[in-house]
């Protein structure tokens, strides 16, 4: 079976959060907590699959959001060219995840079934339901549909040999999780099933949630996927660029999953 590199591609952060708003309930420590923005790619076998696209500067403007770096030029230092990329995989269609939708002209794009018809039906009627994902990406995610490049998923389903899409749910009624065979074992990119370590590993969910059950589900379902605990990678951790080793010294913001965590 095929392993695979993974790389976690920091492109933006927000440094104005507090404990009580990532955890739903609230927190009794008033402490900052600090949200990273990811995208990933997974590479080997000849080919390339980008995890996630990120969202643009004018997003990034309107939602009050830093870019760091650009995800094309992330990319870049991973060794990935986005006009030359085959395959993206989106974990949900929430604006952090699913924009720039020129980036990847040449690419097929993996989505659950469930994720396209809530992001496009009545759900979307609900302001609260709808704040999360932005018109132009849902709008661009149709256009690719029409244009015979999008591939939709029902559940579990093998993107190639060594990566996989598992259906979680919760915090957005579509949300996949991906499995990926690398050298250390199944690892699992859980992308907004976990928003931090914490919240799996106190089973606590972000708030942010379409159905709290089917969250909690999936923590478990992350468990069962991942070689181990240290196997399963939260989608906007800080902690992550300080537990897995970085691509180069001098290259910020970009580090390595397949390898042993620093600690």
């Amino acid at each position: 079976m095929s392993e695979y590199v993974v790389y976690a591609i920091r492109y933006g952060t927000v440094d104005w959060r507090r404990r009580a708003d990532n955890f739903l309930g609230g927190d009794p420590h008033d402490a900052p907590m600090p949200l990273d923005f990811f995208v990933w790619a997974i590479v080997g076998g000849g080919r390339t699959f980008v995890v996630d696209t990120g969202f643009d500067e004018a997003t990034a403007r309107r939602r009050s959001r830093a870019i760091s770096r650009p995800v094309a030029e992330g990319l870049r230092c991973a060794g990935v060219e986005p006009s030359e990329v085959r395959d993206v995989i989106l974990t949900h269609m929430h604006f952090d995840h699913a924009g720039n939708s020129d980036l990847f002209p040449a690419a097929r794009y993996h989505l659950q079934e469930t994720e396209m018809q809530y992001c496009t039906g009545r759900c979307m009627c609900h302001p609260h339901l709808r704040h999360a994902f932005e018109a132009n990406d849902a709008v661009a995610m149709v256009r690719r549909v029409y244009e015979g490049r999008v591939s939709f998923h029902n559940g579990d389903a093998e993107i190639a040999p060594g990566i996989s899409v598992h259906l979680v749910g919760g915090h957005s009624k579509g949300l996949q999780v991906v499995r990926v065979r690398t050298r250390r074992g199944w690892v699992v990119l859980a992308s907004d099933a976990s928003h931090y370590y914490e919240n799996m590993e106190e089973g606590r969910p972000f708030p942010i949630a379409y159905n709290i059950a089917d969250t909690l589900d999936g923590y478990v379902t992350l468990r069962r996927l991942a070689n181990s605990p240290a196997h399963i990678v939260p989608g906007h951790d800080p902690l992550v660029l300080k537990r897995y080793p970085v691509l180069r010294p001098d290259l910020d913001g970009v580090v390595r999953l397949d390898g042993d965590p620093l600690d």
